[in-house]
């Protein structure tokens, strides 16, 4: 008997001092950490911790921007473009840096048309990323001259790369929407 009460004294002693260590502030007794399947609970469950909120660090890095197209139709005229227009084969590269902001040229473009430049991005910002003909698309084998240009940068904050020659029909075409952003130097009227 007599190790009967030292072992319920153990067992108490035991379970108090369990119980004073607890991080619940009732002494223990803790609700159920499951998640809850009530409707009108406010409670998120572990999966919906799974996503990080907006404001939390993390070690990821951010995705790349998006690499839609611009929009066709009217855009917001926002623009920093690197141009680069070759006018023949062996030429000199002439290279025009291009900065709108709401259709307005900035001082720092060096563009020979700017405002031009610029209302055209402003009025269809599509047309700095042609489509690239597809299989079942027909283009006139006609050749339009020597000229190639590349857009590089930014257009209401879509990342553009885009190339233009002037081998073909489709490309013709596709030069001669841009044209304003292409400039002068680019031989083709």
């Amino acid at each position: 008997m007599r190790n009967f009460r030292t072992l319920a004294v153990f067992l108490a002693v035991t379970a108090g001092l369990v119980s004073g260590c607890s991080a619940t502030p009732d002494g223990g007794t803790s609700a159920s950490t499951a998640p809850s399947t009530n409707p009108g609970s406010s409670s998120s469950s572990p999966a919906d911790s799974a996503t990080p909120s907006a404001d939390t660090e993390t070690s990821v890095p951010a995705p790349a921007p998006a690499s839609s197209r611009p929009s066709a139709g009217p855009g917001q005229g926002n623009a920093e473009l690197a141009i680069t227009v070759v006018p023949s084969q062996g030429a000199p590269e002439v290279d025009y840096t291009l900065v709108c902001t709401s259709g307005t040229p900035a001082a720092e473009s060096s563009h020979p048309n700017a405002a031009a430049a610029c209302a055209a991005i402003k009025a269809n910002p599509d047309i700095l990323a042609p489509s690239k003909p597809t299989s079942a698309q027909a283009c006139t084998q006609q050749y339009g001259g020597p000229q190639k240009a590349t857009i590089t940068g930014v257009v209401d904050g879509v990342a553009v790369d885009s190339s233009f020659a002037r081998t073909n029909g489709c490309e013709i075409s596709a030069w001669d929407a841009a044209k304003d952003v292409l400039g002068a130097a680019g031989g083709a009227s």
